[in-house]
């Protein structure tokens, strides 16, 4: 019971982190003079991502055996496939969410002499559009990805002397994304959309120490909540009679990668969708590139059945989500049915592991 009590404890005080989170990186980001896309892309995806960077770097670097190896190779191949169907599933479904509250809001709208009066309502939500704003651009995102992550599966499947000199190769493919990012996200302005800094909520413009401080903290608070999350995981996990491997694979990689998802549930809460789908193809870059590169270079990056299919599983989600965004069908129904790849994915590891 004492680890049900904090797994939910945990769940919730990462959301409330990520809320403050990214309310300071908003401001971060202003301060920075970057634009909004890339405040997602590479602020809060950096941000929420580093933690999950750094067990991944501990693991394969420091790691004594081959076991604790195996974890990090197991955070770099589960991270992308969580973003790529559990946190665009959840984006959808909180759209969807969004849009029938929008509904209710209209029909509480009474007419009066003709205009509508707004009894009380909340606004409504964004024209449909608004919602998948800047498809060619996450299209660009989940193509570069899907490249990167081809030959980061196909390299676990071969061995030659100078593949862990590859790893570099990720390193410069995140170099090149982060400063196309940085300097072609200045499209859009900020400002009036800023909510106050939650640290100093009675300042128009809050202090540059605030921002700093706030963002750090609420990293912070977000990484110790994550790790103790995953340890409540590993330990739930064989009372409900899942072996280690299955927690590993299944389980863990939802955990590390809550962070994310909390973000794009507050984000797309807030109206702002367009951070939501930007956060969630940031850290995908950032997963597909920096723990594989670390991978490659201290492992010898060598999948079992496993971890090959996980990896056949997301390269499926995002043929999907390509393939709705090349036909035109990227909706909010439509991307929560990303979800169901990674459901696909524990009906065929399950009988694998056992």
């Amino acid at each position: 019971m004492i680890h049900f009590v904090l797994l939910i404890a945990c769940a919730a005080v990462i959301y409330v982190a990520c809320a403050w989170f990214v309310n300071a990186v908003e401001w971060l980001g202003q301060r920075l003079r970057v634009g909004p896309l890339a405040v997602g892309t590479i602020l809060a995806a950096f941000g929420t991502a580093l933690p999950e960077s750094v067990v991944t770097f501990v693991a394969v670097v420091f790691g004594t055996g081959a076991s604790q190896k195996d974890i990090g190779v197991g955070a770099a191949m589960g991270g992308p496939l969580a973003l790529a169907t559990v946190a665009y599933g959840v984006t959808g479904w909180m759209m969807l969410a969004r849009r029938r509250r929008a509904r209710v809001n209209a029909k509480a709208m009474v007419p009066v002499g003709g205009p509508a009066v707004d009894r009380g309502a909340a606004p409504a939500a964004p024209a449909p559009g608004d919602d998948t704003a800047d498809l060619g651009r996450l299209a660009r995102d989940q193509r570069w990805f899907l490249a990167i992550f081809v030959v980061k599966v196909t390299l676990g499947l071969v061995a030659f002397a100078v593949k862990p000199w590859l790893g570099l190769l990720f390193f410069a493919a995140y170099a090149v994304y982060f400063w196309r990012e940085i300097r072609g996200g200045s499209g859009h302005g900020h400002g009036a959309d800023l909510e106050p800094l939650l640290l100093q909520r009675r300042r128009p413009q809050p202090a540059t120490w605030a921002v700093v401080t706030q963002t750090l903290a609420t990293l912070a608070v977000i990484f110790a909540a994550s790790q103790l999350f995953v340890h409540q995981l590993d330990a739930i996990g064989p009372m409900l009679g899942l072996s280690a491997a299955v927690t590993a694979l299944l389980l863990s990689p939802i955990a590390t990668e809550l962070p994310e998802v909390m973000n794009a549930i507050i984000w797309v809460r807030q109206g702002k969708t367009r951070l939501a789908m930007a956060n969630v193809s940031g850290a995908m870059m950032i997963q597909a590139t920096v723990p594989s590169g670390l991978g490659l270079l201290f492992t010898p990056w060598r999948f079992d059945t496993a971890l090959l299919i996980s990896g056949l599983a997301t390269m499926v989600a995002i043929g999907y989500l390509l393939l709705l965004l090349r036909t035109g069908r990227f909706t909010a129904k439509t991307v929560s049915f990303a979800a169901v790849f990674y459901l696909a994915f524990a009906v065929c590891l399950i009988p694998v592991l056992t």
